[in-house]
């Protein structure tokens, strides 16, 4: 339970500060439309990185 709060708080300090690293949310396989009357953003790039990067994390912890 202790490691699975780490990691709720790591990464809520990645969004809190994702802000302030630039390539996060603007990498090229990010979808980004703006029309009109409205905008549509869908990180897709960045979706696959932090998924690749929390499994290895996760992989990392949990192997003996």
């Amino acid at each position: 339970m202790l490691i699975a709060g780490l990691a709720i708080a790591g990464m809520g300090l990645l969004v809190m500060l994702g802000g302030k690293l630039p390539w996060l949310g603007r990498l090229p396989g990010d979808i980004f439309y703006r029309g009109e009357r409205f905008t549509f953003y869908f990180p897709l790039a960045t979706s696959v990185i932090a998924s690749i990067v929390l499994t290895l994390i996760l992989w990392l912890i949990t192997r003996r």
